[in-house]
């Protein structure tokens, strides 16, 4: 479909905008929203509150600017009395803190949420009534692109992983505003036109959920049974293995002549090499080498600590229980370790097969630490792993990499696909907030 744009325009007051329809308001953001309420820190547990306890919200609620309610931690008892600042409806979540990337991220509250509170790094938005302007097309706007820019040039922060906007600045940002039922069309337009966006979105995402179950499936499989008989016959193995009760709860059978052995009989641990830098420290620093942290790359600096591969399992965060990432992988070449994450090098054995036993395990039960998740060095190390012959554990990466590799592609095609959906929405949003499009007859 072709959109029109209006008949006049006028120049716009702000850098980020060219010019706007003539007849909206040029205002700035402390003129449409009344306040900014804020919480409190407050001891928490790492789990959501049920339905009839108190929590606290995380930061990760307005994630991909939508409001998310199971995004929250349950309050602790003795805490109760401290909480601040209850959830209400038509207002908007904004995350005043946060990497320089979500920093700024807003989700729009469509219902009362009374068990559920604000932390010190959220705001709660909440409108005047003599501007007359729709919450909604606040979150729409505050979304779209130039909102976005203005934000981000207005946060600060001496990390380079952690900003903050003043509530001064996000109150001076520009807001173009329409007539009410002008800003009511936009929504009904934007309402179903980012509703069939975001069906797509799901559907893909929903595809690459399956796609890495299945890859998954087939890793812990073969790293727990070996190999198939054809493979195991093209690779010189004996096909069909007589098996043998591991007993170890999580594996059962294995082949008789594989092992079953603790992480502390297979790997040597470097812990004790680890050095963690804070951000300040390496604010400064010349990007040469990785700097990992519990989930992979984080920042990179002038100095390694280790050289050669390495296995890194995640020793804290909110990853061990949700396992967005993977907990075990391979840093390789020259890099620095801060102390989150464990470091294996392995004394004997396929690096690459090691790593794929060890994501294959389930480390929830071992996990401890009610508000941060920690998995300990000895609880890692008694992990009983499945442990075939050197030459064995060689066949077993290969056939592995060999046949995920289609998976992986299937991957990768689906995740550009919502990256493309992504981008198509948030340039419609921008194009109909900015008057680029004129939608009154199309809503």
């Amino acid at each position: 479909m072709k959109y029109t744009a209006y008949e006049n325009y006028s120049p716009s007051q702000s850098i980020w905008l060219d010019e706007l329809p003539s007849h909206w308001d040029q205002l700035r953001v402390k003129h449409v929203i009344d306040r900014m309420e804020s919480g409190v820190s407050v001891n928490s547990e790492a789990s959501p509150a049920s339905l009839d306890e108190v929590g606290v919200l995380k930061t990760s609620c307005v994630y991909g600017d939508q409001f998310n309610a199971d995004e929250n931690k349950r309050v602790l008892d003795d805490e109760l009395h401290r909480v601040a600042c209850q959830v209400r409806a038509d207002r908007l979540i904004i995350s005043r803190m946060n990497t320089p990337e979500l920093v700024g991220s807003c989700g729009y509250v469509s219902q009362d949420r009374p068990n559920l509170y604000l932390p010190d790094r959220l705001w709660q938005a909440v409108f005047n009534s003599v501007r007359d302007c729709s919450p909604r097309f606040a979150w729409y706007y505050l979304t779209s692109r130039p909102a976005k820019s203005a934000i981000s040039s207005l946060a600060a922060g001496t990390s380079g992983s952690m900003q903050n906007i003043a509530q001064g600045a996000f109150m001076g940002i520009s807001f173009p505003l329409p007539p009410k039922d002008e800003q009511q069309a936009i929504v009904h337009f934007l309402d179903a036109k980012t509703s069939q966006i975001d069906d797509l979105i799901a559907k893909q995402r929903k595809i690459i959920a399956k796609l890495k179950e299945k890859r998954q499936a087939f890793i812990a499989r073969t790293v727990t049974r070996g190999l198939p008989p054809e493979a195991a016959k093209a690779a010189g193995l004996e096909p069909n293995p007589e098996m043998k009760d591991s007993r170890v709860y999580w594996l059962g059978q294995i082949p008789a002549h594989w092992a079953a052995k603790a992480v502390r009989h297979i790997f040597r641990n470097c812990n004790s090499k680890r050095v963690p830098l804070s951000s300040a420290e390496r604010a400064d620093l010349e990007e040469i080498y990785p700097y990992y942290g519990a989930s992979g790359i984080i920042d990179m600096v002038d100095d390694y600590l280790f050289d050669g591969p390495r296995i890194l399992v995640a020793e804290d965060g909110a990853n061990l229980l949700s396992r967005n990432t993977p907990l075990a992988f391979i840093a390789t070449g020259k890099y620095w370790v801060n102390n989150h994450a464990h470091i294996l090098k392995p004394l004997n054995g396929d690096i690459r097969y090691l790593v794929a036993a060890l994501e294959t395990f389930d480390f929830s039960p071992l996990i401890t630490g009610a508000a941060q998740p920690k998995l300990t060095a000895e609880r890692l190390a008694g992990i009983r792993l499945p442990v075939p012959p050197a030459t064995e554990q060689t066949a077993i990466a290969d056939y592995l990499e060999a046949k995920t590799e289609k998976l992986d592609s299937l991957i990768v095609w689906a995740a550009e696909v919502v990256a493309r959906l992504i981008e198509y929405r948030q340039a419609i949003v921008t194009s109909t907030v900015t008057g680029k499009m004129d939608v009154r007859g199309l809503a």
